[in-house]
């Protein structure tokens, strides 16, 4: 049994994998001010309601955390709560994948282990865009090396800017709206976010693919991506738990 941990700015996804089976999963807030006890009581709590007695000792950790706060607390939850020194993911892990990037320690963890899975997926060149606190293109080549990518304020970053500096609007549920041309506040706000980050998505992934003329494949990963996907013309594929895929990969590498 292996835990697999994905701290992203916002959520933080848990996940439990008997073999290559994702067994359990659960989406929590990320709180960097989070004690080690405070973790560990709510994912004991986790755990029991998922039928597994807390104390149990799994055969590893595997951990991308991009909120450095909290780097050490969840290194003392494995180390006190599963008595096990974690996997975390960062400079001197072993990946199986080149990082072609001018600094790859600037790299965060969790781009890295989503260009790890999506390549073992595609076995190509592929794009991951991954909808998270922040939108983050990722491209892997056909040789299998990770080139770079592009960053973007995330959807809901980007709705906090504008309330906060737009006076008259204000905060709207993210969903579709019916037509691109707005006639209510709400539906304009909808249209621009949503249609709006679809062409940004589309618009970087084409971009990508004109400057590096080969066929790639595009998987979106991250907690908005089934919202703007079915929008999308480039967008093939969702996979909700592409990150923690790529941490059991990561952390099969590191134990050969």
């Amino acid at each position: 049994m292996l835990i697999t941990v994905d701290v992203g700015n916002s959520h933080t996804v848990i996940g439990i994998y008997e073999g290559e089976s994702l067994t359990h999963h659960w989406r929590i807030q990320t709180v960097p001010e989070r004690t080690t006890d405070e973790h560990g009581a709510l994912l004991n709590t986790l755990l029991i309601g998922a039928g597994i007695a807390p104390g149990f000792k799994p055969e590893g950790v595997a951990i991308a955390c991009v909120v450095p706060p909290l780097n050490r607390a969840m290194e003392q939850l494995s180390e006190r709560y599963f008595r096990c020194s974690p996997l975390m993911v960062g400079p001197g892990i072993k990946t199986g994948m080149p990082i072609l990037y001018e600094n790859p320690k600037e790299v965060g963890a969790d781009r890295i282990v989503n260009a790890v899975a999506a390549y073992d997926k595609c076995k190509s060149a592929c794009v991951v865009v991954d909808f998270g606190t922040a939108t983050t293109f990722d491209y892997v080549t056909g040789r299998g090396e990770y080139a770079g990518g592009a960053i973007a304020p995330g959807l809901g970053v980007s709705m906090d800017a504008l309330i906060e500096h737009a006076a008259k609007l204000y905060r709207v549920e993210l969903v579709r709206p019916r037509e691109a041309v707005g006639r209510t506040t709400i539906c304009s706000i909808q249209s621009g976010l949503i249609f709006g980050y679809t062409a940004l998505v589309d618009g970087l992934v084409n971009r990508i693919r004109k400057e590096r003329g080969e066929k790639i494949h595009v998987l979106a990963t991250g907690g908005l991506a089934d919202l703007i996907a079915p929008e999308s013309e480039t967008i093939e594929e969702v996979d909700e738990f592409l990150t923690l895929k790529g941490l059991r990969l990561i952390f099969d590498r590191n134990r050969r």
